[in-house]
């Protein structure tokens, strides 16, 4: 089981970035998504994540109307869409993989598979 985050940069307030994140050694249809950030200092935290099977999302409060995630099954990725960007939204971004049903935000359910991480710069 391996996942490869891409699509990190830097970006201006305002601006929009997709991510990417591929997989091998399994389908989505088995496992659940999430996608995390972390900022120097900080913890890591849960933004969005896709459910294995039926694909239920869920966002934090900060990712609700501006981040949307979606899934490629034949491309075995998963995509994170995120517009309006913040000074707060800078961070290295992770994905992870479990076969926790329904997916979540909380680093603990993904206790194995995570991809290397891709930066995200948000500034003026």
């Amino acid at each position: 089981v391996q996942l490869q985050a891409s699509g990190g940069g830097l970006v201006q307030p305002g601006g929009s970035l997709r991510l990417s994140c591929v997989v091998s050694g399994f389908t989505l249809d088995y496992y659940s998504i999430g996608w995390f950030r972390q900022a120097p200092g900080k913890e890591r935290e849960g933004v969005s994540c896709v459910s294995r099977n039926d694909g239920r999302v869920i966002y934090s409060d900060s990712a609700k109307g501006r981040f949307t995630i979606s899934r490629d099954m034949a491309a075995l990725t998963v995509y994170l869409q995120m517009n309006d960007l913040k000074l707060g939204d800078s961070g290295v971004y992770y994905c992870a993989a479990e076969q926790v049903y329904p997916c979540t935000l909380s680093a603990d359910s993904y206790p194995y598979y995570w991809g290397q991480g891709t930066q995200v710069t948000v500034s003026s």
